[in-house]
């Protein structure tokens, strides 16, 4: 990088680049949202057969390209918004230098050294010490030299000289190096020459975002910073206060963060976390080939040998237990994918059955994994209800918490009068891996519940209606003794609960709980054994749970059998149980069916 370079160089040139890439970014966004929300949602509706099949996989096919060109054409900008910034600190360092050498009268040379005129004061008769040249230095040792020389030189101009001399050349020195950082790094952005987004495109996606993230620190760092363990408020400040282009840049290379960030709005949210999802997704994928590969399948079926005789009866093959084993063992490879492919096959049910649009508004694959997925935008929704699975709940098997959360949408759907609802499957925490080793244990509950109230407070900072959304929350076995933990530790912002098989919400009566008298609601349906043995862990005191008459829930009569089964469906539709949940999150509590008060003779007779 020579002076006449870095003098010729337009850092708003590359800032107008960086413009372009966005567009073409937010281009890519809107045309996959086309392809997704009308064209696949309308050919799912309306279509059926080979034909539309083939072609709705091609088109998710060409949504894929969408995405890709989305997120790498975001990191191209962010990439020039820094190349930007740091060529534009060393033009400004130059031009000062250069600023100062006019006013000085001294003379620069193309090379960036300074001519400096005699100066300083006659001694003895003499003439003006002489005037000369001189060049900068950055090599720290080299620099201290000649502030050395210059300190002792009795022409002063020398020693300003070749202070402006350094600058100069820190100023060429920080132009080079912002170009050797960056030339590779926006090289390393270019697409494979084909129209398939595979899985290595998206690992290497994960590698240009790491890339771009490690040279743009300083970039980063000249934009408002984010809040530390900010409240949601003071993260919508935060992000309220960037220019368009600061948000994307930060998002850019940041995805997980921001979509983490409750009190940022739902579909900025989404559309972090949706390329967090499909890096991880592919890393995934690629990690079970490996563990394929490296695992071949054995032989399923092996001759039965009687245990008892030792005999091997003719034509008679079982599984063998080597079979048996590495099937546990590959299903537990591909866990995490189960969950990362239910999320997709939310995501392509969009349209059915009028399923609004979901949005991913959390997601990690950190230790069991967390996911919060909505049905329908939570930001403008008159009515929100927010579930929490229990025990056993993870990354891996969060489709069934999916399809009851889509299933409680139909039911409040039905009976909300045309008024919007949204309803989001939570799994924001760390639940019991299983129902006798931890389940007991209540630390789960109340290391979640902070987590769960903040996400609860992002959920009104973000609203945009005129009005206050009504909100439900909704829980199921161990996560109902999460939001009692959450009422007790902080504040739950809702208003109404829906408990179904609870063990025990840690408090003893339904007044302790943050909603307005009568709003609590109870479910227990026949069978279902958790709640009478759970209350010696997690029920109130002397072990009074939400099914017990003395705590003060309303009792919704229930038609379904077992700890499961509150959210089943029928050939006609919903089931009671899940009907009743339906109308409390639509606000018609009055329209619930009612068990009947227990009778207080009954004891007696």
């Amino acid at each position: 990088m020579d002076l006449a370079t870095l003098r010729a160089i337009e850092p708003a040139e590359f800032s107008d680049a960086a413009d372009g890439y966005r567009r073409t970014s937010d281009g890519a966004a809107s045309a996959q949202r086309k392809v997704d929300d009308e064209i696949i949602r309308g050919m799912r509706q309306s279509l059926k057969g080979e034909a539309a099949t083939a072609a709705v996989e091609q088109l998710e096919a060409l949504s894929q390209n969408f995405h890709y060109i989305q997120v790498e054409c975001g990191l191209a900008a962010t990439a020039l918004d820094a190349f930007a910034y740091e060529m534009a600190a060393a033009k400004k360092k130059l031009e000062a230098a250069l600023g100062d050498a006019e006013s000085q009268k001294f003379t620069v040379g193309s090379d960036g050294s300074v001519t400096y005129p005699a100066g300083g004061a006659r001694t003895g008769g003499r003439d003006l010490p002489e005037g000369g040249s001189t060049s900068g230095a950055t090599d720290p040792t080299a620099a201290a030299i000649n502030r050395q020389a210059a300190h002792f030189d009795p022409n002063p101009n020398f020693g300003r000289a070749q202070e402006i001399a350094d600058r100069i050349a820190t100023a060429l020195r920080d132009a080079a190096d912002a170009d050797a950082k960056w030339a590779p790094k926006v090289r390393a952005l270019k697409a494979d020459d084909d129209l398939t987004v595979s899985a290595d495109d998206w690992v290497d996606v994960k590698k240009d975002t790491s890339g771009v993230l490690s040279g743009a620190d300083d970039y980063l760092k000249s934009l408002p910073h984010p809040p530390a363990h900010g409240t949601p408020e003071e993260n919508a400040a935060w992000w309220k206060g960037l220019t368009d282009e600061q948000r994307a840049d930060y998002a850019s290379v940041h995805p997980a963060s921001i979509g983490a960030m409750d009190g940022l709005p739902a579909d900025v949210r989404d559309g972090a976390n949706r390329v967090v999802l499909s890096e991880a997704q592919a890393k995934a994928q690629l990690d079970y080939g490996a563990w394929l590969k490296k695992h071949p399948e054995p032989e399923r079926f092996g001759p039965y040998i009687d245990p008892y005789t030792g005999a091997m009866p003719k034509g008679l093959n079982v599984e063998t237990q080597e079979w048996k084993d590495w099937e546990a063992a590959r299903k537990n490879a591909h866990k995490s994918l189960d969950g990362m492919n239910a999320i997709q096959t939310r995501f392509d049910a969009t349209g059915t059955n009028g399923l609004p649009e979901a949005y991913l508004l959390g997601f990690s694959t950190e230790g069991d994994g967390r996911a919060i997925i909505a049905n329908g935008n939570p930001d403008t929704a008159d009515h929100q209800a927010v579930y929490v699975p229990g025990t056993t709940s993870e990354l891996g098997n969060i489709s069934g918490s999916i399809d009851r959360m889509v299933k409680v949408w139909h039911a409040a759907h039905d009976e909300a009068d045309g008024k919007s609802v949204s309803t989001i499957t939570w799994l924001g925490y760390d639940a019991p891996d299983s129902v006798w080793k931890d389940a007991p244990f209540e630390h789960y509950a109340y290391d979640g519940a902070p987590a769960f109230n903040k996400f609860l407070d992002g959920l009104d900072t973000t609203h945009t209606g005129d009005t206050h959304p009504h909100r439900t929350v909704i829980a199921h076995s161990y996560g109902t003794t999460l939001v009692g933990a959450a009422a007790q530790s902080g504040h739950v912002s809702a208003d109404d609960l829906v408990f179904a098989g609870s063990p025990g919400v840690k408090v003893s009566n339904a007044d302790e709980l943050d909603v307005p008298k009568g709003h609590v609601w109870n479910e227990e349906a026949d069978g279902d054994v958790v709640p009478d043995i759970g209350r010696w862990g997690h029920g109130g005191d002397g072990f009074i749970i939400p099914s017990d008459p003395d705590f003060g829930a309303n009792q919704m009569t229930t038609d379904t059998e077992g700890h499961s089964g509150y959210w089943d469906e029928t050939s006609h539709g919903p089931t009671q149980s899940l009907k009743n949940q339906g109308l409390v999150v639509v606000g018609k509590g009055d329209d619930v069916a009612l068990k009947p008060p227990p009778d207080p003779w009954a004891r007696v007779k």
